[in-house]
């Protein structure tokens, strides 16, 4: 099995349920790897930076970018399945939703850095939607990403996935059902 079809990603836009469902997928023995943008933005207020979605998206972005390429990196010494809570093609996404044109190094970086072709997309989800510390976006802007998300991955050839809106064993098994297909 290539790298390629080794990598799941599980997208879609914030307060969906991909994290918990990483950990879900976690706890039945796959690899997984976190999400970029949550670390990032603990660190940057952390350290007082200003690479965050309200105050300078692009760098953002630019910090999310080398994150996930370097996670992929890493991931590539792991055995069998792994799983992402986002990947590289939502850094295409995250510039459409900002409404900027993606600098062609990302999209490089999106056609470089390959993932199974199956790419599973949290819808949103209003009832389990809820803002924290880092997640600071009111739900339309969470439907929003989704939408990015969805056609960032479809115009880099991936074919979207819903999850149901179920209870995240529900969603595990529906995960794993996919890909022994």
């Amino acid at each position: 099995m290539s790298t390629a079809e080794r990598f799941v990603v599980i997208t879609g836009g914030p307060g969906a349920g991909k994290s918990s469902l990483i950990d879900a997928l976690g706890q039945h023995g796959f690899s997984c790897v976190p999400e970029a943008g949550r670390a990032i933005i603990r660190d940057q207020a952390a350290i007082g930076g200003r690479a965050l979605h309200r105050a300078d998206s692009l760098l953002f972005a630019e910090i999310m970018l080398s994150w996930e390429m370097r996670s992929y990196r890493e991931a590539a010494h792991r055995t069998g399945t792994v799983f992402f809570d986002r990947g590289i093609p939502d850094i295409v996404g995250y510039h459409l939703l900002l409404g900027r044109p993606v600098p062609p190094y990302v999209s490089a970086a999106a056609r470089l850095f390959r993932y199974h072709p199956r790419v599973f997309v949290a819808p949103p989800w209003e009832e389990i939607y809820a803002n924290d510390h880092e997640r600071t976006q009111d739900f339309d802007e969470a439907v929003r990403t989704h939408d990015a998300m969805v056609d960032a991955y479809t115009c880099h050839g991936y074919e979207p996935i819903t999850l149901p809106r179920t209870d995240v064993d529900s969603r595990a098994a529906f995960v794993r059902r996919h890909l022994e297909r």
